[in-house]
């Protein structure tokens, strides 16, 4: 199993992402400059990470989405690849196209930096594989531009077609108003595109990999992958 993971200027999760991949996930990593015109041969999937790519100037995600990598990453998601974006990687890929919605401010216009929980609404992705519906999650949040909205079309394509992956929800599980971090459209989380190839959540799974940090939970989600990857 090799990881990509693309870095930015502003990027501030892209060590995390590559140390928990390798160290913590049993996988190959390697750091990828976002100015490179071409990707490294042998790439099991790409990461984009999270922070402030440029700063955040303009929209979030925006002027990463420009940047010449990214539009070898369009292509290799296009062409079957799988492609995780987190946090910031999120909103880079709502930009690309590559995933439907937008990233709005924090219903409540504040950064918020917690643990959070998540419900596992579909086991069967590539991403989720080594999960069970239903299951729960603890995994960090730390964005200002979390809050996931999409038009009414979108949201039940999603829902309809088993995309949503991830709701945020209590410690029992229950989907609730007050388990919401962010004002995201029916507690959304994380999605897949219909392919199943491309996943973009705003939890960090990269810094949910060791028990010592809280909690290791980010691990299925990079186990899962390597069995998917494992399985073709």
């Amino acid at each position: 199993m090799k990881y990509g993971v693309v870095v930015f200027p502003g990027s501030n999760c892209d060590h995390d992402a590559l140390y928990s991949t390798a160290h913590h996930a049993g996988a190959e990593s390697v750091a990828l400059w976002h100015k490179e015109t071409s990707l490294p041969e042998g790439l099991d999937a790409i990461i984009l990470p999270g922070g402030f790519s440029y700063g955040d100037y303009l929209r979030s995600g925006a002027i990463a989405s420009k940047s010449p990598l990214v539009k070898e990453v369009v292509k290799f998601a296009q062409n079957g690849g799988y492609v995780i974006g987190i946090c910031n990687g999120f909103q880079v890929l709502t930009e690309t196209g590559l995933l439907p919605g937008a990233l709005g401010k924090n219903r409540d216009l504040k950064f918020v930096c917690k643990d959070v929980f998540l419900r596992v609404e579909n086991a069967e992705a590539a991403f989720t594989n080594t999960m069970k519906k239903g299951d729960i999650l603890s995994i960090g949040i730390a964005h200002g531009e979390g809050n996931y909205v999409a038009s009414d079309d979108d949201i039940k394509s999603l829902e309809d077609n088993d995309q949503v992956v991830f709701r945020y929800c209590d410690q029992t599980g229950a989907v609730t108003d007050a388990s919401n971090p962010n004002g995201s459209i029916n507690n959304i989380a994380g999605i897949v595109n219909k392919q199943g190839n491309v996943l973009g959540m705003m939890p960090h799974p990269e810094r949910a990999c060791d028990a010592l940090l809280g909690s290791a939970d980010g691990l299925h989600i990079f186990r899962s992958l390597a069995q998917a990857v494992a399985a073709v």
